[in-house]
């Protein structure tokens, strides 16, 4: 019996969730190792689903791969998990159902720091073992990338002819990341092989029905549907779903009507919903033709229209020079001192001001909120750094979504320094995200859509710099991760400092076949104590012994100490201009006077070229 000549005829039923019924009996941990430490308990799982009246019957090996049995110190037992998985799945349908091997999506919201030739090869372990227990239909869920789940179509259609369900995971009603919408989603799994186009998990089976309404019937590919029981909620710390099996009913009736020919469920259902599912539509006649669809409407206008967009920031300036000048937010509650500072460098000709976000972990008053004093006090243009480190996707979104409100348009991703560096040693980072998936979530947004793919209303028109550390060992890898900034989006880079003259070649000769334009970082010193402070204690920062001598020699004398850091700088920015069009200035320790004559410095150089 083949399942895609059954889909010819009629609706099949699908069984429900595996994890969260195991969660919710008390099972924790690696659900799928249970394959192999207590079958009988999956055992009894499938074989309630059947009775239930499921059609296909998957195994318990969503996440039995490499990558994330790693987690739990079990990528050794990758074959025995997944063969296991198999062969229980199997004995459990017999005759009754068809016995589905299950692929879990493998990336999914927060970056993982391994390459796709690493999952590819965890999902061809994967298969391979699944695949000597001859399953009757593969289902691959809950994908997040639709990228990734096209490469794996791809992967499986060169390894066997069984027949594929593909399922995706929403962000958002009707679209996937990038905002992708569904038909086309579906449309390229045809064209890599896929028998079955579906959605699963993320949502319950209302979204899920919104989404289905804008997807007409396809020839040559059929739906799938696994919706979740409803939203998650959290109790005494354990997520718990609705429990409305006979909600089913309808909705399955529902997720019918718009040609959906399997439908099972995914998080938070129970035997009880696959009963009425089955109740609803198992062995019925599937629809063969749809009166009409939804339209897909993404309304996104050019621009804002409260704030136009502002002439963008651009190092590559056959005119003059361009200067950014960094001034960090105060850590106290005094902020007279930074908003005469902004005004002072706008007025020795500074092109942005830039605020760091809590540098060195170290928390300091909100840069949005010194930017706003900034606009409403001064004519300096803000320049905001956004480290991933202390806020989480939903924040990161919210954060960019408030500086195009107001009308600040330049922005510096970062990382962010680790909170262990800083003065709450104990805090949390987040980093649900790196500065090059944070360059590409706004690259996004200037596109008008969300990190999820929903439509925000309007474009944002954020100009994107990143940071590029020039003292490494290896300046050439330190060049790549530039490239896949720059991939990412990245339209300017601002340097490290920079304290030895001969570097500045040294980075030309690297960087020269890049087109993106590039700030040298040059910061001026304050005294011995500031120099060898830099020099041994802070990552990144490397200064020459010249430099070191001629800082010792000025002694406690503030002043001459003060002099000597101002001319070594101007010294720094002389030879940095004979190769770069772009000079970032760091102003230490709100001395904004310092940044302001060497701004003015940069300005009459140029006047006098």
């Amino acid at each position: 019996m083949n399942i895609v000549g059954e889909l010819e005829k009629r609706v099949l039923v699908g069984d429900g969730a595996m994890g969260t019924y195991l969660y919710d009996k008390g099972y924790s941990g690696s659900f799928e190792s249970l394959n192999v430490t207590e079958p009988d308990v999956i055992q009894r799982v499938h074989r309630e689903y059947v009775d239930a009246g499921a059609d296909i019957i998957q195994s318990n090996t969503y996440a039995a791969n490499d990558v994330k049995l790693k987690k739990y110190s079990l990528e050794h037992k990758v074959e025995s998990i997944n063969r296991e998985g198999m062969r229980l799945a199997r004995e459990a349908a017999g005759s009754r159902a068809f016995a589905a091997a299950t692929v879990g999506g493998i990336a999914g919201i927060q970056p993982l720091d391994i390459s796709v030739e690493t999952i590819r090869e965890a999902y061809r372990r994967q298969v391979e073992t699944l695949l000597e227990e001859n399953p009757d239909v593969f289902i691959l869920e809950t994908f997040y990338d639709w990228k990734e789940l096209l490469d794996t179509v791809r992967l499986l259609r060169g390894m066997t002819d069984i027949p594929i369900i593909a399922q995706a995971a929403l962000g958002e009603v009707g679209v996937m990341h990038g905002g992708i919408p569904v038909t086309e989603v579906f449309q390229e799994l045809q064209k890599e092989g896929a028998d079955v186009a579906g959605l699963n998990c993320r949502m319950g089976p209302y979204h899920l029905i919104q989404s289905f309404e804008r997807v007409p019937l396809m020839k040559g590919v059929y739906y799938s549907a696994y919706p979740n029981a409803s939203l998650p909620d959290l109790d005494d710390g354990r997520f718990v779903y609705q429990s409305n099996p006979d909600y089913f009913y309808q909705r399955a009736l529902d997720l019918k009507k718009e040609g959906v020919r399997i439908i099972g469920g995914c998080c938070g259902t129970t035997p009880d919903h696959i009963a009425w599912t089955a109740k609803a539509v198992k062995n019925s006649t599937p629809l063969a033709e749809k009166p009409h669809t939804l339209e897909m409407v993404q309304e996104i206008p050019a621009a804002s229209r409260i704030h136009p967009p502002k002439q963008r920031l651009n190092a590559v300036n056959p005119d003059r020079p361009s200067v950014i000048v960094e001034l960090d937010p105060p850590k106290k509650l005094t902020t007279e001192k930074f908003i005469r500072g902004a005004e002072a460098l706008y007025e020795a000709g500074a092109d942005a001001v830039t605020m760091a976000d809590n540098s060195l972990a170290s928390p300091r008053i909100d840069n949005l909120a010194m930017a706003a004093a900034v606009q409403n006090r001064t004519k300096a243009r803000p320049l905001l750094h956004l480290a991933c480190r202390d806020r989480n996707l939903i924040g990161i979104q919210s954060h960019l979504l408030g500086l195009h409100t107001m009308g600040i348009q330049d922005v510096l991703a970062v990382t962010g320094d680790p909170s262990k560096v800083g003065d709450f040693p104990g805090a949390t980072s987040v980093y649900d995200m790196n500065s090059t998936k944070l360059i590409s979530l706004i690259k996004e947004m200037n596109e008008g859509r969300s990190y999820s793919g929903n439509s925000l209303g309007e474009k944002t028109s954020f100009t994107v710099a990143a940071a590029f550390n020039p003292n490494v060992r290896n300046l050439h890898k330190a060049v790549q991760r530039l490239e896949k900034k720059i991939d990412a989006g990245a339209d300017y880079f601002m340097t490290q400092p920079v304290y030895a003259k001969e570097q500045f070649e040294t980075i030309y000769k690297e960087v020269k076949h890049l087109s993106t334009p590039i700030y040298i970082g040059i910061m001026p010193l304050v005294s011995s104590r500031n120099a060898e402070f830099l020099h041994n204690e802070v990552p990144g920062i490397q200064l020459t012994e010249e430099i070191r001598v001629r800082m010792s020699a000025g002694g406690e004398d503030r002043a001459t100490a003060q002099a000597e850091g101002l001319a070594i700088s101007k010294e720094l920015i002389d030879e940095a201009l004979r190769y770069f069009n772009g000079v970032y200035l760091i102003t230490p320790f709100l001395r904004f006077d310092m940044t302001a004559e060497l701004t003015d410095y940069v300005r009459k150089k140029n006047n006098n070229l």
